[in-house]
């Protein structure tokens, strides 16, 4: 039997999700295989909790805990961490150095890809399309009339590196800019400012599958509010149909793309890319490396819509760390 440390929680406002992906995670890991242990990160303590919600010290040395008296160590950690720092390359870089198998993708990936401006940049000699960007960072001048020039009306509002939506807002018109920027600015001192794409909105689920690197059905995202934000995410304010209901061209198409850019990027463990279809042609807005993995999130639906168990896809993740 193998130890499993399911690391979740975080230092970002999307730590309860990563709690609730991490729960999911240990319910459903197969326990004929793997001794599962819920390993709370959090930036004032790092505990293993028991089931009894006792909780005992990580020793940040080798990543062990003492329960007893009697010491335990991990075969593999398992990344159930969404924002930092267990989706930006640091938990990555930590494991890498004290030899640590885990099941997302490598340090530098973790990086880029979470820094939205950075890896947009990266795909785009790759002929991956994107959307007109404006970039502004904390303490900069902030020109309205500029930014609405260059991006049009209505726009975007994002920080650069944060998920679940937290920080972003839609624009209509010049004057809600400043405010916009002033919410991201809580999430990030970074933004990138995006014109409006106006079409279908998909999210593709790219993974190495017992060594293949497969594009999971794709899902199409219907959102009850202005566009997909946390509660349309989180709280059931939109519809979420997979496979997506695009054409059989469409599909292929953006699932070459995501594939090349899972390849690109020499990612690893699970990705899922946001697009929207204009005219037929997908644009990238962003890559996850350690999407949702509540029973309602994305990949487990799409994973379930391929046939694939949780506990599949979970050991799936493992073995290939450990390989």
């Amino acid at each position: 039997m193998k130890n499993i440390a399911i690391i979740m929680g975080g230092y970002s406002s999307e730590y309860k999700i990563s709690l609730i992906s991490g729960n999911v995670v240990y319910q459903f890991l197969d326990k004929t295989k793997y001794n599962g242990f819920r390993i709370h990160i959090f930036k004032e303590k790092w505990v293993y909790v028991d089931d009894k919600d006792v909780e005992f010290p990580i020793d940040k040395n080798d990543f062990s805990t003492t329960v007893n008296g009697t010491k335990i160590t991990f075969d593999c950690v398992f990344n159930a961490i969404h924002g930092t720092p267990g989706e930006d390359g640091l938990m990555q870089a930590y494991f890498e150095l004290i030899g640590m198998p885990q099941s997302s993708c490598d340090y530098y990936q973790s990086a880029l890809t979470f820094n939205k401006r950075d890896m947009l940049s990266v795909l785009k000699p790759y002929g991956i399309k994107t959307a007109i960007s404006y970039y502004l960072n904390k303490g900069e001048h902030i020109d309205t009339a500029e930014i609405a020039k260059k991006v049009g009306l209505p726009c975007f509002v994002k920080p650069n590196k944060s998920g679940s939506s937290f920080g972003i807002s839609k624009v209509k018109s010049e004057a809600e800019l400043p405010i916009a920027i002033e919410v991201a600015y809580q999430e990030d001192n970074e933004i990138i400012i995006e014109s409006f794409l106006d079409g279908t909105e998909v999210s593709v689920g790219v993974i190495n599958y017992q060594g293949e690197i497969i594009v999971l059905p794709i899902t199409e995202i219907v959102s009850e509010n202005d566009f997909f934000d946390y509660e349309a995410k989180y709280q059931g304010k939109s519809q979420e149909i997979t496979p997506a209901r695009i054409s059989e061209e469409m599909t292929q198409k953006v699932s070459e793309v995501a594939k090349r850019a899972y390849e690109v990027l020499k990612m690893k463990g699970f990705s899922r890319s946001e697009f929207i279809f204009v005219d037929g042609e997908p644009y990238m807005l962003e890559m996850n490396t350690i999407p949702g993995l509540t029973t309602e999130s994305l990949i487990p639906q799409q994973a379930k819509a391929a046939g694939i168990s949780l506990e599949d896809l979970f050991s799936n993740a493992i073995e290939l760390a450990l390989a």
